[in-house]
């Protein structure tokens, strides 16, 4: 079979271990702690989790210089814990749930905010304001022995000063439940990514801004935003 032209290559992930996870899908959760749901303007009461989908593309590793993005005026920060999963499942259960997951992340889901806002109140899918280019910075992935993903502080620093801080025991949405919840609606798949929420704090970013993202047992990520995307 000819090619009408060169594929792409796939997005890899580095992990801690010194390997290369290839990235498949991303499944990214909405409004998954209390006061980021306020802060957006939504009721926090616990209610099934809902999520979005992503391209793998717009992963980028730690130390990226990711560009401001065409048609937005108001690009925002989002600090958050990534699963990695690492075997196929579907309708699992919460008990089955963390036996899919290789490992955890810190990642970045930025956001074309006033785009999202005018999709939201028309009633539109989000796609323009979340699934960007070099949108979903990525740290190693770490994997899952030894990490307690159920607390930890999660914070973000924009040219050293803190914007977002949280713990990931304030997740209404804990990680076995969103697991189990993504399964009953897709196979997840290794190389599946799930973006799980952030806390409150989110706001503008600038170029040149330099982001560090940390999570406890995690580390950080670091990412600076260069000039406007062709």
């Amino acid at each position: 079979m000819t090619l009408t032209f060169e594929p792409a290559p796939g997005v890899m992930a580095p992990t801690t271990t010194g390997g290369s996870f290839p990235v498949r899908r991303l499944f990214c959760i909405g409004r998954n702690y209390a006061a980021h749901a306020r802060e957006m303007g939504k009721d926090p009461d616990r209610e099934p989790p809902f999520f979005f989908t992503g391209w793998a593309e717009t992963v980028v590793p730690d130390g990226s210089v990711i560009a401001y993005p065409q048609a937005t005026a108001d690009y925002q920060h989002e600090i958050e814990l990534v699963i990695a999963i690492g075997k196929s499942g579907r309708d699992v259960s919460e008990d089955e749930a963390l036996g899919l997951v290789y490992g955890y992340a810190i990642g970045l889901d930025m956001t074309r905010r006033d785009l999202q806002t005018v999709a939201k109140d028309a009633g539109r899918p989000w796609d323009t304001g979340k699934n960007v280019e070099q949108s979903k910075p990525l740290g190693p992935i770490q994997p899952a022995a030894g990490f307690d993903a159920s607390k930890g502080a999660i914070t973000l620093s924009i040219n050293g000063q803190l914007k977002q801080k949280g713990d990931l025991a304030d997740m209404i949405w804990s990680v076995p439940e969103v697991v189990a919840h993504i399964s009953r609606y897709y196979r997840l798949e290794p190389g599946d990514l799930i973006y799980t929420g952030t806390p409150a704090g989110v706001g503008p970013v600038l170029m040149g801004d330099v982001l560090v993202g940390a999570i406890d047992g995690l580390g950080e990520l670091t990412v600076t935003i260069g000039t406007e995307a062709n």
